[in-house]
């Protein structure tokens, strides 16, 4: 098995990746709810959702939601793949990595509309359920980041790579075809 390396992911990806991390760290970790830094981290996540959103559209191979969608048959050639310990290696996202990233990005949408909506609309003032759907994203999309983490760990593993570098560098290691 010979391999040569190759950029995957662009720059916009990296960024949109390490600015979601980060914001989403600093709002469960660092900062109070209400506080104005939680507010403009929430605003700079929803910011990049919607960067990435368009760049999904326009953006390099590897960015293009057509690239990766996690379709049925993509999902159930993975799952196969992962039950018979056969790797599965593609370039960009695999297709559950695809879910578990749209489940993330959900999540966080689901978070910047809910924190939204309990600091500027009169009409939610004083009501608890945007802050316990606030809260049940927030824990929900803690417990898929760790779940996120393991997988790259694992596949990482599995497929002797590393794939949390390459989201650093950009770079991935290109299989031959035999």
């Amino acid at each position: 098995m010979s391999a040569a390396i190759v950029r995957v992911w662009d720059p916009v990806v990296r960024l949109f990746h390490w600015s979601l991390a980060g914001a989403f760290l600093a709002n469960y970790f660092f900062t109070e709810e209400g506080e104005d830094w939680h507010r403009w981290f929430g605003y700079y996540a929803v910011a990049w959702l919607a960067i990435r959103l368009v760049w999904g559209f326009v953006g390099t191979p590897a960015a293009r939601w057509a690239d990766f969608w996690p379709t049925r048959a993509r999902l159930g050639a993975h799952l196969r793949a992962l039950i018979a310990g056969q790797p599965y290696h593609r370039l960009g996202h695999s297709p559950l990595g695809a879910l578990v990233m749209l489940l993330m990005m959900t999540l966080m949408l689901g978070l910047g509309v809910t924190g939204f909506l309990m600091e500027e609309v009169d009409y939610f003032w004083g009501a608890d359920l945007p802050l316990e759907i606030h809260e049940f994203c927030a824990n929900g999309l803690m417990a898929v980041v760790g779940l996120h983490i393991s997988a790259a760990l694992f596949e990482s593993y599995r497929l002797r790579e590393n794939l949390p570098l390459s989201m650093v560098t950009g770079k991935r290691r290109k299989l031959s075809e035999h």
